[in-house]
């Protein structure tokens, strides 16, 4: 008779045995999945939050350059050389010292004109400087000279009978343009130009061109519009300028 093995029959040392087992395997089980499921899991992402205005997605973090403070900027500014600058006329006193113009200068137009003195005709109108020299401009000898108090008036011609003279492009001058008068004394009133406009002759406005503002200004006058061989041209162009500077010799 063969003798049964020692698990077989169920005996209470058997069944203390498997239960231990069992309890060991599973212990062992959950601690490995445990570890799977930590290890397999991805990391959270890191975002900030969107700002506002913007789609609503957050965006990572990334590092932004420090702003520049205005100490900083201030401590890299280099010093400016110096250089010769008309002197303001709001730091002059209210009116330069009488002297006549010799010249006048106009940068964006590229003109350098020599001056003379210009009246009134026996009909009271302005007078222009001779025709036979087209470089020339016209100077009211009885109104201010440049840099004193009131309303100086230049007149030039736009064109003659030999062709282009000095102010044929008066008209294309800008808000923010300077014109330069030389002084016999030497120094040279600076004037701003405040507007460039086109008169009808038929409609011209003597007190606007001419008259007195309470300050020192200039008018610069030419003709202009339409031509025709028996009444010439229509039409006046005026450059409307104040004074801004003076230039020491």
């Amino acid at each position: 008779m063969r003798r049964k093995p020692w698990y077989a029959g169920g005996s209470r040392s058997y069944r203390f045995t498997r239960t231990v087992c069992v309890a060991l395997s599973l212990a062992a089980a959950g601690v490995w999945w445990t570890h799977r499921e930590e290890t397999e899991r991805p990391a959270a992402a890191v975002s900030v939050p969107a700002a506002p205005g913007s789609s609503g997605r957050s965006e990572p973090a990334t590092e932004q350059p420090a702003p520049v403070t205005e100490q900083s900027a201030s401590a890299t500014e280099q010093p400016v050389p110096a250089t010769e600058q008309p002197v303001p006329a709001g730091a002059q006193s209210a009116e330069l010292p009488p002297s006549p113009a010799t010249g006048v200068i106009i940068p964006a137009l590229e003109i350098a004109a020599p001056t003379v003195g210009v009246g009134l005709d026996a009909s009271g109108r302005l007078g222009t400087p001779p025709v036979d020299n087209p470089n020339l401009v016209g100077w009211y000898r009885d109104g201010p000279t440049p840099g004193t108090v009131g309303t100086a008036v230049v007149a030039g011609h736009r064109d003659t009978r030999s062709g282009p003279a000095v102010f044929l492009n008066l008209a294309a001058l800008k808000q923010g343009d300077v014109i330069d008068v030389a002084r016999a004394d030497g120094r040279t009133a600076v004037y701003t130009v405040d507007s460039v406009r086109t008169y009808a002759k038929s409609e011209f406005p003597d007190m606007e061109v001419y008259g007195q503002t309470g300050r020192a200004e200039l008018r610069l006058l030419t003709c202009g519009g339409s031509y025709n061989r028996t009444g010439g041209y229509a039409s006046n162009v005026v450059v409307f300028a104040h004074f801004t500077a003076v230039k020491e010799s």
